[in-house]
């Protein structure tokens, strides 16, 4: 198959690439990302899917650099947008594809891509890129249509992984969908093959699914899978999201696990219920990443509702957003999130393993659910606690003490001492700051006192 593109320069990208390495790459332990010098990576997404649809240059900019000043690492977006990406043009007024044919990329509108994917770079930021939304290869809801057959997508994917074969892109496939039947299966395996002909090994590729699925239920075995993402979604007030990560954590071979559609800040509970019952707010968002990373993730992704759509008041809102992208940007989720990475990478944090044994003391309530997570070495512990309940935490999993702690709050970063505790009893009693209440949330960090973690 030839694509019409084949004679214009196939990426026209120029890189500033100090701040943010192209290459990552799955830790030797198959349980984190890394850099191609062997640095821990921390995957901080935010899902900007219209970014490339519906935001002019000026606007990027804006979002970007808002982003990179707040601690995100990854930028999940989209090349074929979801609201009706093939046929409604993008701000400067050109659609991606001549004739919505995929072997027929429209040269202006990937001009803007590589200027988005650019500043970017400059701004230390990954583009976690998915060619394509799920309707335009499954159709069981949205606008579609369906464009793609196997040796279609094989070559769109290898002329996309050419274009951008030496930007900082992780490429996600899929987009809000599982693949239903075997010939949806067939479209993925050629878009991995598309992009693995080029790139061989040298970019990661994972896969989006719809709410609450997970890659690992359709992909987990293939060579071209690098690590699993799935979507805890909107659905449920009190979602366990750590399930997923466990569970995916267990399976053979060991890969990296990541939650990459969590509830979103501002987004309606269970938007089908009527009337609605609540809206999900900072504290929802909070809870999904710190259950998430002590159950082992290599990362999580934010979210805010009106700015995956860039909603502003002279569009349709979709699922009753209601808040200006531009204000929704600086919602308190999206600066506790950066708050969330500090908390982690002041520390080894690639070493720390579930240890919910290590516990004692537990409320019933799984919503109010606390867990612990334990540095392989035994030098330091995290246990996050949901609404303020007190716990114990077993002296032994740490080496022998004293040992020193801290309460950490997740909204501010301020840090409150607890003091030093000195050998005793078989656990250590801890009792978060304030009043147990839903929200009133802490971290626990406690560590040997002869351990000082690199800041």
């Amino acid at each position: 198959m030839m694509f019409s593109l084949i004679r214009v320069p196939v990426c026209m990208i120029v890189l500033t690439t100090a701040v943010c390495s192209a290459a990552l790459r799955v830790s030797p332990d198959g349980r984190h990302l890394a850099t191609d010098s062997g640095e821990p990576f921390f995957w901080l997404g935010d899902t900007a899917w219209e970014l490339l649809h519906r935001l002019n240059e000026e606007e990027t900019a804006e979002y970007l650099r808002n982003r990179a000043q707040k601690g995100f690492t990854v930028i999940q977006t989209v090349v074929l947008a979801e609201l009706d990406g093939l046929n409604i043009p993008n701000a400067a007024g050109h659609l991606p594809l001549i004739d919505r044919d995929p072997t027929r990329p429209n040269p202006a509108y990937f001009e803007h891509v590589d200027k988005v994917v650019a500043l970017a770079a400059e701004l230390g930021l990954y583009v976690g890129l998915l060619p394509t939304w799920g309707d335009k290869f499954n159709r069981r809801w949205g606008v579609g249509p369906e464009v793609f057959t196997p040796e279609k997508a094989r070559g769109y994917a290898a002329w996309l992984a050419a274009r951008y074969r030496d930007a900082p892109i992780i490429w996600i496939l899929g987009g809000d969908r599982a693949p239903d039947n075997p010939a949806h299966v067939r479209v993925i395996e050629a878009m991995a093959e598309g992009i693995r002909s080029v790139v061989e090994r040298r970019q990661l590729i994972t896969y989006h699914p719809s709410g609450a699925r997970s890659s690992a239920e359709f992909f987990h075995e293939r060579s071209w899978l690098d690590f699993n993402l799935f979507q805890s979604g909107h659905s449920r007030r009190d979602n366990p999201n750590f399930e997923f990560t466990r569970r995916d954590l267990a399976r053979k071979p060991a890969k990296p696990v990541i939650d990459g559609e969590p509830c979103y800040e501002d987004h309606p509970i269970n938007r089908r219920q009527v009337p609605l019952p609540g809206w999900f707010g900072e504290f929802e968002v909070r809870r999904a990443g710190y259950w998430s990373l002590l159950a082992g993730a290599a990362g999580h992704t934010y979210g805010h509702h009106s700015v995956w759509q860039m909603w502003e008041t002279a569009r349709q809102p979709l699922s009753f957003a209601r808040t200006p992208w531009r204000q929704a940007l600086d919602y308190p989720g999206a600066f506790q999130m950066g708050v969330m990475r500090r908390c982690f990478e002041e520390y080894p944090w690639t070493r720390l393993r579930p240890s919910q044994d290590a516990l004692g003391n537990l409320p019933e309530d799984p919503s109010a659910g606390v867990l612990a997570a334990v540095d392989a070495e035994r030098q330091f512990a995290f246990v996050y606690s949901p609404y303020g309940y007190p716990f114990t935490l077993a002296r032994d999993a740490l080496v022998d003490g004293p040992w020193k702690a801290r309460w950490v709050d997740p909204r501010t970063g301020h840090t409150i001492d607890s003091g030093m505790h000195m050998d005793g009893d078989a656990r250590m009693p801890f009792d978060p700051p304030g009043e147990i209440a839903r929200g009133n949330d802490w971290l626990l960090i406690v560590t040997a006192s002869s351990f000082e973690p690199a800041r």
